[in-house]
């Protein structure tokens, strides 16, 4: 097992020794903060899909349905939106969502019928359509912005400093 170690004398600061073993006890009750950032995260994540772009800031390529239909795109009965959640431990903060679908919505990719039968789907204001495959493009909205970065360093150093003070 690995770990870190801090040593620090103050002779004659006791009120410096104190501060610092409230700020390495509280170290070690992390939970709160990573729920914290969680929540963050997860609240800057929804918002991706009011501004519809990435977390680097670049625009999502528009559906034919948000185009056809002036919706934003990803936003259509809002179930992948609604689905961002988050769960921390004293170690970590994750953010995502168990929709099966989200995968491709994130990373793009190509969707194939099975048993080289056909996808069937609606476009609005087109009808239906029959294919052999449907490329999607990328349209990342889990992933952590610059905004985000500096949001869970401030919430580190108010944590800390609330266990200094």
């Amino acid at each position: 097992m690995t770990g870190v170690s801090l040593s620090v004398q103050t002779p004659g600061l006791k009120d410096v020794e104190r501060a610092l073993g409230r700020v390495a006890g509280g170290l070690e009750e992390r939970r709160a903060l990573m729920d914290s950032i969680g929540a963050a995260i997860e609240g800057s994540t929804i918002r991706r899909f009011d501004q519809q772009k990435g977390p680097d800031g670049a625009p999502w390529k528009p559906s034919i349905r948000a185009r056809q239909q002036g919706g934003k795109t990803l936003i259509d009965r809002g179930r992948l939106r609604q689905s961002i959640t988050h769960q921390a431990s004293a170690t970590q903060a994750q953010i995502g969502t168990n929709l099966i679908y989200a995968a491709i919505q994130q990373f793009g990719g190509t969707i194939r019928a099975k048993a080289g039968g056909a996808l069937k789907f609606r476009l609005p204001g087109i009808g239906w359509r029959q294919v052999a495959s449907v490329t999607l493009p990328a349209r990342p909205f889990l992933g952590i912005s610059e905004d985000d970065r500096i949001e869970i360093a401030d919430q580190v150093e108010r944590y800390i400093a609330a266990r200094v003070a």
